[in-house]
């Protein structure tokens, strides 16, 4: 069945006259949020950064620098409630976002907020709860494989039906590394919760259960993460989907997908970037990271996202899609931990998102 999202009840929030530009908080200054910053400044028609936060004053203030009219702060509170603020980007570490997202609903501040939402199923439900009581759709969420070129190819050729209904997909998820923070739950809830999201959309349908196979030996030289690992997890329409998940391959960044439909396949993730043919050999390019392999998908999501706030909508992936992927990593790190399938455990869903979009 089709996954609903929140219907455009209720008038939008007030925001700046068209020719005037969205005043846009950034919290967070780290690698994600620095793209932000610079996308927004850069390459957003529309939009312009009024204000950056981050516990480090000095990293923000490098990021607001140079910017007209942009503040930076320590306390994201502090940002929300400045000159010129209309709207709120959320780039901070995972477990901030419960409190930002509150808070910027609490202000009725439309929100696009990166993945994880929230990191556990209880809290992203907490948010869920506040954004439907508000009457209004202000939470949009960073799943950027949304607006990725070949993933939106993937989803319409899957919605005509023209290979037949989907059977399987098999995806791949690799990273050159990661940070030493990094944990082996992580791979679970910040990395294949990509592929939670991504399945959800792409199939139109909902995760009911979730394995977790783990080889007998994990890469050399990478302790607390047991790596790679062997994602399943099936879905209520009888779709399986498996997803390899390597954090520490050593090579670069690759995301692949394969949907087996009932009359033939469709791949997308091959290759990007340069390809050359020269002495005998042929070679090409592996982007380094998310940042450069999905850099189109994320200015497409926010410069939905300003057009969108624009309308009093959201775009792409909404609160709800943030909750369903928090509560199916929940299940995916019990599987994890234990060996076991374990069955996704979803609420009721609140009345304005029982429509689809």
């Amino acid at each position: 069945m089709p996954i609903p999202g929140p219907s455009p009840a209720a008038p939008p929030s007030p925001v700046p006259p068209s020719a005037a530009p969205l005043g846009v908080a950034v919290l967070g200054a780290g690698a994600m949020g620095a793209d932000h910053v610079r996308r927004v400044d850069q390459l957003i028609s529309g939009a312009r950064v009024a204000a950056v936060a981050d516990p480090d004053e000095a990293r923000a203030a490098a990021l607001a620098a140079g910017i007209d009219g942009c503040r930076a702060f320590p306390d994201p509170l502090a940002a929300l409630d400045a000159a010129g603020v209309d709207a709120v980007l959320i780039a901070s570490p995972g477990p901030a976002h419960e409190e930002a997202l509150l808070a910027a609903l609490d202000r009725d501040l439309p929100v696009l907020c990166e993945k994880p939402m929230v990191p556990d199923p209880e809290a992203a439900l907490r948010v869920v709860e506040a954004e439907a009581k508000g009457g209004r759709p202000l939470v949009s969420v960073g799943f950027m494989r949304r607006f990725d070129a070949e993933h939106l190819r993937l989803k319409a050729l899957l919605d005509a039906g023209e290979l037949g209904a989907p059977r399987l997909l098999h995806c791949r998820h690799r990273n050159l590394a990661v940070h030493p923070y990094f944990t082996e739950e992580m791979l679970i809830t910040d990395s294949v919760a990509h592929e939670f999201d991504a399945a959800r959309w792409l199939l139109g349908q909902e995760v009911t259960a979730v394995q977790v196979f783990r080889p007998t030996a994990g890469l050399p030289g990478h302790t607390g993460v047991n790596d790679p690992q062997l994602v399943v997890f099936e879905t209520d329409g009888g779709v399986v989907v498996d997803v390899e998940i390597l954090a520490n391959g050593g090579f670069g960044y690759q995301v692949q997908t394969e949907a087996v439909c009932e009359r033939g396949t469709a791949r997308i993730g091959e290759a990007h970037g340069l390809m050359t043919n020269a002495a005998g050999r042929w070679g090409g390019e592996i982007a380094r990271d998310y940042l450069t392999r999905f850099a189109d998908a994320y200015d497409r999501e926010v410069r939905a996202w300003v057009a969108a706030v624009r309308r009093g909508a959201t775009a792409g992936a909404t609160a709800w899609d943030g909750y369903a992927a928090a509560a199916i990593g929940a299940a995916g790190v019990e599987a994890q931990r234990t060996g076991r399938r374990v069955p996704v455990e979803l609420a009721p869903r609140p009345a304005p998102f029982m429509n689809a979009v």
